[in-house]
């Protein structure tokens, strides 16, 4: 006799398995039932959180960047880039093995688990003793304390890595969401409260402390498993191969992305670089709110379907084309109005700034569909491939920042957008090569969103050119964003094909809107006990 649903979040999907089974928390053979029904759900719950989290960060950049001076943002961007480097290691890729794995045990996560925080702990020692080099570096003392600190964070994130892979795992994204937007509002709060306090770039720091002891706290209430002793010959030396090829490749990518804010900070000094992060982070924010979601959802799906040609195909060209549909317009739009934009977020002491937030332009857009190629290498596995690329490409591109660092951060952002756009299509034709994907998927999936993108910004840009209406800057940005939007979505009617692609991401819309989580298929903390 079936008793009443119970909703609980410190509980996984399960089918009727005893409530003492670990291995209840690891299975994933309910989710072939409604795959479909599940991406497009996890997809509306997580695009959902991003904007959340989204409006959250923006909303408290714009009022920490009117507390806090562009040096005090060098001087946490310094170290930042350091312990987020440090940090790959601490996950070693055993997050997405835990993912991207047909099938685990409890044991082999157990012994992961263990085996992250064994390492972080490691990190966070070697990290602090490194402290006082890091300041000589930098020729910064304040550097010495913000680096020990924020090293305390590498053991809270550690101990959160297995709980949050087994939430990816089974697809429970509004669990991912609940605890994400948390922690972010309340690690804002509370840096705000510190800066109107005079905490100063101390403020910054406390946020990234408060928002990791959130996170940890939240996974491991709501993912309710719990870790056994680790287990010898378990059986994970494949999944810590795919996770080290995948870590190879996240620390050359890492480097490649935020070795230019280390020369800018050692050559320029923490005001250049606190203009330079803050108008590279103003731009691609907006592209890692829709890629980091999607990406959380694709994954976990693209790894069910790896076995199924057509179907991985299709599911592919839908999610690049709902990637880059939202994220192209955004990036073209922001190029234009780049003025308007960091009057209205950061406000008039960052206006040095706009010349670095258009030169990243180039690569934000082309970096609207940079997931294209990491969706296919890990769930298909193919990792160690993906970082014999990441190590040519960071090689070009770290080359790339030292030639132009005597020209300062804008120098530097050009840089970043020239090596982007020529590496882009050989990369994409390389992680092809061995994929079930061919050039047209992704070709199909871009061009519409790259025509309508392109010429509604040039048009936008005409109208700014002509015309100046007397209004508050704010006012201006959203008047040029409702121009924007209403003509892009004309250009892309106008396209060849155009109507049916929009009515297929409207039938997409309509499925996020309607999709109910059904009690049967265990969605996101619902459990049906016998």
């Amino acid at each position: 006799m079936l008793e009443p649903i119970v909703f609980t979040q410190s509980r996984p999907p399960t089918d009727n398995t005893p409530a003492s089974d670990p291995e209840r928390f690891l299975r994933v053979d309910h989710l072939g039932t409604d795959l479909r029904g599940r991406s497009v759900r996890g997809g509306a719950v997580t695009l959902g959180s991003q904007g959340g989290k989204f409006l959250l960060t923006l909303g408290s950049t714009a009022i920490l960047a009117r507390i806090l001076t562009p040096e005090d943002f060098g001087l946490i961007a310094m170290v930042i880039v350091i312990i987020g480097f440090i940090g790959i290691f601490k996950d070693m890729g055993l997050a997405m093995a835990t993912v991207q794995r047909a099938e685990i045990n409890h044991g082999q996560v157990s012994t992961l688990f263990w085996l992250n925080l064994a390492i972080s702990i490691g990190i966070m020692a070697i990290t602090s003793a490194l402290a006082p080099l890091l300041a000589a570096f930098y020729k910064e003392p304040r550097v010495t304390g913000i680096t020990v600190v924020l090293a305390i964070t590498i053991i809270f994130s550690g101990l959160t890595v297995q709980h949050q892979a087994l939430l990816r795992r089974q697809m429970r994204f509004a669990a991912l969401a609940v605890v994400e937007v948390s922690a972010l509002l309340i690690g804002a709060a509370v840096a705000i409260t510190c800066g109107l306090a005079g905490f100063r770039y101390w403020s910054l720091v406390i946020l990234h402390v408060v928002r990791e002891i959130v996170t940890m706290f939240g996974v491991w209430v709501l993912c309710g498993w719990r870790p056994g002793a680790p287990v010898r010959k378990s059986g994970v030396r494949s999944m810590i191969a795919f996770g080290a090829h995948l870590t190879g490749f996240n620390i050359v990518n890492y480097v490649a992305r935020n070795v230019d804010k280390m020369l800018i900070g050692w050559y320029w000094g923490a005001a250049p670089l606190g203009l330079y992060n803050n108008a590279y982070r103003l731009l691609l924010l907006p592209i890692q709110q829709i890629n980091v979601p999607l990406t959380s959802v694709a994954v976990p799906t693209l790894s069910r379907l790896q076995e199924q040609r057509e179907r991985y195909r299709a599911y592919y060209r839908r999610g690049v084309l709902l990637t880059v549909a939202a994220g192209m317009p955004i990036v073209a739009f922001l190029f234009v109005a780049a003025e308007k934009a960091v009057l209205t977020f950061l406000g008039s002491q960052w206006l040095d700034a706009v010349a670095i937030f258009r030169a990243f332009g180039p690569a934000a857009f082309i970096g609207t569909f940079n997931v294209a190629t990491g969706w296919v290498y890990v769930s298909l596995g193919t990792t160690r491939r993906q970082f014999a690329w990441g190590i040519f490409g960071s090689a070009v591109t770290v080359l790339a920042y030292v030639i132009a660092l005597p020209w300062g951060p804008i120098g530097v952002a050009a840089a970043f957008s020239v090596t982007l756009v020529v590496l882009r299509f050989p990369s994409v034709v390389y992680c092809f090569r061995r994929s079930h994907l061919e050039l047209s998927d992704l070709g199909v999936a871009l061009w519409r969103p790259a025509m309508a993108s392109l010429a509604a910004g040039g048009a936008l840009f005409g109208l700014n050119t002509m015309f100046e209406i007397p209004v508050p800057v704010g006012v201006g940005l959203a008047l040029d964003f409702v121009f924007y939007a209403g003509l892009y979505l004309l250009v892309w009617l106008l396209l060849p094909g155009g109507r049916q692609s929009i009515r297929d991401i409207l039938e997409i819309a309509r499925d996020l809107r309607q999709s109910q989580p059904n009690p049967r298929d265990g969605y996101v903390g619902q459990s049906e006990e016998t």
